[in-house]
């Protein structure tokens, strides 16, 4: 039986990347001369220093910039609230997120049954498996997952007949 899985995943490369290119304008803008900005990566967290929230924000919108010229979806980062360390300096930390988490995964499962199409959605872990009996149902099921969820990168893989 065809099958195809709904991931989402990012490259941990291009992320690291991204984030020495930021780190390298940050160091050479004008703007940032004498500025402790820059951002610590460690696997998917970011923690991005700044002397306010200004420049934090400056910061992000860099990040946003390389991480597309990229190819990294800036939908998976995730962002907490920003810090206060030592007097006016800040940080926040900013999440790379990767794998579908149960809630996204039950909404995609409940797009595709509301649609109506003859295939069978299961959940395995942070990938949905999608099978049908035709390739063309499992297209029209790539599409209908494509309009249905768009506030999270979603890649289809693993496509078998």
């Amino acid at each position: 039986m065809p099958s195809f899985d709904i991931v989402s995943e990012v490259d941990k490369q291009e992320v690291r990347n991204a984030v020495d290119q930021v780190n390298k304008e940050v160091s050479t803008r004008f703007d940032f001369k004498g500025s402790d900005a820059r951002i610590e990566q460690a696997e998917y967290q970011l923690t991005v220093f700044a002397d306010d929230e200004f420049k934090l924000e400056q910061v992000l919108d860099i990040l946003r910039t390389k991480l597309t010229k990229r190819n990294v979806d800036v939908r998976c980062l995730d962002k907490e609230r920003v810090e206060k360390i030592s007097g006016n300096k800040v940080k926040q930390t900013v999440t790379v997120k990767t794998g579908l988490d149960s809630e996204l995964a039950k909404k995609v499962v409940r797009a595709i049954k509301d649609g109506g199409l003859k295939v069978q959605a299961s959940i395995q872990g942070e990938v949905v498996r999608v099978t049908g009996t035709k390739k063309d149902a499992l297209q029209e099921t790539i599409q209908l997952v494509k309009k249905s969820v768009n506030d999270f990168p979603l890649q289809f893989q693993n496509f078998r007949d």
